[in-house]
């Protein structure tokens, strides 16, 4: 839903002093990040961030924000709008810190955690600090992430809005409760302690801010910025033609079927205003694809910035012109009890098509489908090493979509991730009874086209452990990344156990797979579309590619009927 955001600042402030004080809450949300990502105590946050931080306003608007996770960003503020309006104004409180993963809230799945506390300063309450971060197992049915689930309760504990700090104190039995749901009780204790930390730095550095420059100062830059972010993307949207724009996708299944399921997007343009319908897209899901009201809307946001005002930090200014409409009942607003695990598959496939329907229309910034989804390996057990269990849960980067200038990316993390990495190998072999045999770019897998899309990865895990469970969410096989403007699709993903061995298997989804020693996996992800006629693409560029492994002699006679010159 859009907001009505002055486009004039509401007092007078210099230029420089509005800067001086964005600079300074984005730097404080900077700090936050620091202290989570160096404090936590899991992999999937200190090696692979998978979290993100945010300063909001006392009206629970954008103040800062540090890199992380876009699909996050989006929707910080949707904890404390709720948390206030389900007890009201006065239940914030100087010291408290406040915790909540429902996915009906928050949006995403019961791993992500947001943990939260107001900001005050001088005894006022001027903002709140937040942040987000993934806990490896909240006591699902299954190790980590549960890929077959059926409802929402089969996907671990689902906290609503619980302080875990009250008075600057800890709430003991609250953090007892949970802690104890959690395989891995040590390690979300410390995570948890991580987060409050990060919260803890948010609330501190505010309040400096605040006490440095004061409630009205500090009041009149953040007017001046949200002012001038709303400005600048009413005048971009402005500038794309006024019409309705559609497109359409599947999904592979909801885990639970074979059956593909449907998003639809609707883009309408009026003046300086857009709307995104998402109304259209299919029912809840039996299966783990379904998402809270606020992901969807936090998803629009993220295509909505990636093509109207890339450049710029969000603050409360963006997204003032956008309104996001999304259907109660349906996978993209999903009630109780649906099940949400597996909430980003259809959010990557909404940021696809919405580039898809605008690019007639805005071709300069629109670019060819990319691999679309996380491509989740998971393997948990108990080291020998150690004797301890462990569980692996990474996702793994792919292609992207090529553009008119330019080709697509090889081997980057997938849009609704943004600054998320995938696993080094060196943390892998180190903390995890496997061995990688392989990491490499796989070669043809990005469409072709006058400029291609990026190729995917090709992975290769040896198990060095007795016996464990294998779970695997690989998508986009059905839909593969399309090309643009007579570009080609990209090769889809694939994922195989034992490959040219008696025992092969290929698949793409399997929940809790028994595997044992000697076994290899090997995943391989899909390329991003390809972008323009294959037969313009240049010498130059179809030999650097052979040059660097990225093409195959056999590839390019097959896309671009390359013939190489005799010596």
């Amino acid at each position: 839903m859009s907001t009505t955001i002055a486009t004039a600042p509401t007092s007078t402030i210099d230029p420089i002093t509005t800067e001086i004080i964005r600079s300074a809450l984005n730097s404080a949300a900077d700090e936050m990040n620091s202290t989570l990502i160096r404090s936590a105590y899991t992999p999937v946050i200190y090696e692979m961030k998978d979290c993100a931080v945010g300063l909001l306003d006392e009206n629970h608007k954008t103040l800062g924000q540090s890199a992380g996770l876009p699909i996050f960003l989006g929707n910080l503020e949707i904890v404390t709008e709720y948390t206030e309006a389900l007890y009201g104004r006065e239940v914030w409180k100087e010291g408290d810190v406040w915790i909540v993963n429902d996915s009906y809230i928050a949006g995403t799945h019961l791993h992500d955690m947001t943990v939260f506390g107001p900001v005050f300063a001088d005894g006022v309450l001027s903002g709140f600090s937040t942040c987000r971060a993934h806990w490896l197992d909240v006591g699902g049915k299954d190790v980590g992430s549960t890929m077959d689930s059926v409802d929402i309760y089969q996907e671990g504990l689902r906290v609503g809005a619980l302080k875990v700090m009250s008075a600057g104190e800890l709430v003991p039995d609250v953090v007892d409760l949970l802690t104890r749901n959690s395989r891995f009780s040590y390690p979300a204790r410390g995570d948890l302690f991580a987060q409050i930390a990060c919260v803890k730095t948010g609330q501190d550095r505010l309040g400096r801010i605040i006490q440095k420059f004061g409630h009205e100062t500090v009041s009149a830059a953040r007017d001046a910025i949200f002012a001038q972010t709303a400005r600048f993307e009413q005048a971009v949207i402005a500038s794309v033609p006024d019409g309705e724009y559609f497109a359409e996708g599947t999904i592979d299944s909801d885990g639970n079927g074979s059956d593909p399921k449907w998003v639809r997007v609707k883009v309408i343009v009026d003046g300086q205003n857009m709307i995104i319908d998402l109304t259209e897209s299919d029912d809840m899901a039996a299966g783990p694809v379904n998402c809270g009201a606020s992901q969807a809307i936090s998803a629009a946001r993220v295509v909505y910035k990636l093509l109207i005002n890339p450049d710029n930090p969000v603050d409360g200014g963006s997204f003032s012109t956008l309104d996001v409409i999304v259907r109660d009942g349906s996978m993209l607003g999903a009630i109780e009890p649906a099940p949400c695990e597996f909430y980003f598959s259809p959010l990557g496939l909404l940021i696809d098509l919405t580039i898809k329907a605008l690019a007639p229309v805005i071709p300069d910034r629109a670019a060819a489908a990319s691999f679309g989804d996380s491509m989740i390996l998971g393997l948990a057990g108990v080291d020998p090493r150690t004797g301890s269990p462990f569980l692996i849960h990474e996702p793994t980067v792919g292609g992207w979509g090529a553009w008119e200038t330019g080709d697509g990316q090889d081997g980057l993390i997938n849009s609704v991730n943004g600054s998320l990495k995938d696993m080094a190998i060196e943390i892998i072999e180190t903390k995890y009874p496997i061995h990688m045999l392989k990491y490499g770019f796989r070669p043809d897998s990005g469409g072709a086209g006058e400029f291609r899309g990026g190729n995917g990865v090709e992975r290769k895990y040896l198990l060095e452990v007795d016996s464990a469970l294998l779970s695997l969410w690989f998508e986009r096989s059905i839909t593969p990344a399309w090309g643009l403007n007579g570009g080609h699709d990209a090769t889809p993903p694939v994922v195989v156990v034992n490959e040219g061995r008696d025992d092969e298997r290929t698949m793409l989804k399997v929940n809790a797979l028994r595997v044992k020693r000697g076994d290899v996996i090997t995943t391989r992800t899909g390329g991003g579309g390809g972008y323009g006629d294959p037969k313009n693409r240049s010498r130059a560029l179809i030999e650097r590619d052979l040059l660097n492994g990225q093409l195959t002699a056999a590839g390019a006679v097959e896309k671009y009927g390359y013939t190489a010159s005799p010596e």
